[in-house]
């Protein structure tokens, strides 16, 4: 089957054709790096890193950029906020300093690392150069009062709005940049001068002046430099359509690149029904989010919902991430006992059931897939309950194959459960005993205490499984 993926630009499903046969270029619109990432954040990112393992286990070479927006006007409001304050933080390190979070959450939850990952700040040439290619093109202008400003003239470019189907006519005053000298309100900043009260290190020389790089021109021009003037897949935020990617479209394609053939955008996260902002003070950050359950949990709740879907954050959900990979996790600790010692341990092909493949194919839909993974684990439990043991060992290799491609497989070293609580550890430790104390008490056919033992067990939670090589237990799903 055709992977076929939802492209923003055409509003409907296509058939997903490389550029290049067995290569994909996809370029992510990264994080702006002024203050800590939060669940969003995370979201996004897991989703291209679905998406990307989906098309590497496809045979691809997925060649993924995603960037960081080091220079913003957020980030120098931040930091100067905070030197009123006292702070002796210059404005870069500020960036840093929450890029190196970002870095943190992505690989708390298993995100693999882009192929490249530039900053803004390491690509002024070549945002200046496609600057002056809309100039001479007739397609941006410098502003006539001298103050370095540069903007596009969203009116010269006839197919401004086609992403997201608007006219220009209603569309509101871009806020991005100072509007005396704007030919119309809705033209959008590419070149920024420096203003009397922004820091000096955060201006580079222009042939308009000195100044910075508009928040849109960044992403065209370094999506040009690593992939070309034309690659495969833009993703983002659905938040980024307008004005962000809107933008991006029409300086690239204006400049005269045919850009991106797919636009892809996952959707938005919501907490407690409501939209996630400042204002309502419900925001949940990464790291607050990482401390409240094991990263694989995370990943798997963040990652269980269409890309494409809002989600929504409530008490509870990570308990039923938790509960589901469980559920995973104690078929594979299962199979693995009964198997082993026998033929048929590690025979099971790492293969995916066309079904899932089926349901990835159809425009990422993880649920479906999900769907596919709990009924195989739930055909091995049965089989390895009728001691099928080929059919147990090629349920392990299925479900081995589709956590791999989802990257929740609980038996990769990421996910080790050797850095659990104390709490965890302490469990354990009473379990164990608990067990050894019923192993006894059977032997010496008191089998009521050996009753009483398990029934205290089950009673808490735990469930206990009876097999040829001793008793063992896991939290009850």
């Amino acid at each position: 089957m055709t992977l076929r993926l939802y492209d923003t630009k055409a509003g409907a499903l296509r058939d997903f054709v490389p550029l290049r046969p067995g290569a994909v270029g996809m370029y992510v619109c990264g994080p702006t790096v002024q203050s800590s990432p939060h669940i969003g954040h995370l979201r996004s990112a897991l989703v291209y890193d679905q998406l990307r393992r989906w098309l590497t286990y496809r045979g691809l070479d997925v060649t993924l950029v995603r960037n960081v927006t080091d220079i913003d006007d957020k980030i120098l409001i931040n930091a100067a906020a905070a030197q009123a304050e006292g702070s002796s933080e210059e404005w870069w390190a500020l960036a840093y300093r929450f890029e190196l979070e970002f870095t943190a959450g992505y690989t708390a939850l298993g995100v693999q690392p882009p192929t490249y990952e530039p900053r803004a700040t390491a690509s002024i040439p070549q945002m200046q150069q496609l600057i002056a290619r809309l100039i001479e093109r007739g397609h941006a202008y410098a502003a006539a009062d001298g103050s370095g400003d540069v903007y596009f003239d969203v009116k010269s470019w006839a197919a401004y709005g086609e992403l997201t189907r608007q006219s220009i006519d209603n569309m509101e005053a871009a806020a991005d940049a100072d509007p005396r000298d704007k030919r119309d309100p809705r033209d959008f900043a590419l070149w920024k001068g420096r203003k009397a009260d922004e820091p000096e290190s955060a201006a580079f020389p222009s042939p308009w002046g000195d100044g910075r790089p508009g928040w849109h021109i960044e992403c065209s021009a370094m999506s040009r430099r690593y992939l070309g003037p034309q690659f495969d897949i833009h993703g983002g935020g659905l938040d980024l359509r307008f004005p962000h990617h809107e933008n991006e479209l029409a300086q690239s394609t204006a400049a005269g690149d045919a850009f991106a053939n797919y636009w892809v955008h996952n959707g938005l996260v919501h907490v407690n029904g409501q939209k996630m902002s400042k204002s309502l003070g419900n925001s949940v950050y990464a790291a607050d989010l990482l401390g409240a359950a094991r990263p694989l949990v995370v990943r798997y709740y963040l990652g269980s919902a269409h890309y494409r879907s809002t989600i929504d954050f409530h008490d509870g959900s990570l308990a039923e991430a938790e509960a589901a990979l469980d559920r995973i996790a104690g078929f594979f600790e299962r199979v693995d006992r009964r198997l082993a010692g026998t033929r048929f341990a590690g025979s099971g092909a790492e293969v995916v059931p066309d079904a899932f493949a089926a349901a990835m194919d159809d425009d990422l839909a993880v649920p479906q897939a999900l769907a596919v993974l709990h009924d195989t684990v739930r055909s091995g439990n049965a089989a390895l309950d009728a001691e099928d043991l080929e059919a147990a060992a090629s349920a392990r290799g299925q479900a081995l194959a589709m956590t791999e491609v989802l990257g929740i497989n609980p038996l990769s070293p990421q996910w080790s459960r050797s850095g659990s609580s104390a709490a965890d550890a302490a469990l354990g430790q009473l379990v164990s005993r608990l067990l050894d104390d019923r192993q006894a008490a059977r032997q010496a056919r008191d089998f009521a205490s050996a009753d009483r033992i398990r029934d205290e067990l089950i009673g808490a939670g735990i469930t206990i499984e009876d097999t040829p090589t001793g008793s063992h237990w896991s939290i009850e799903a």
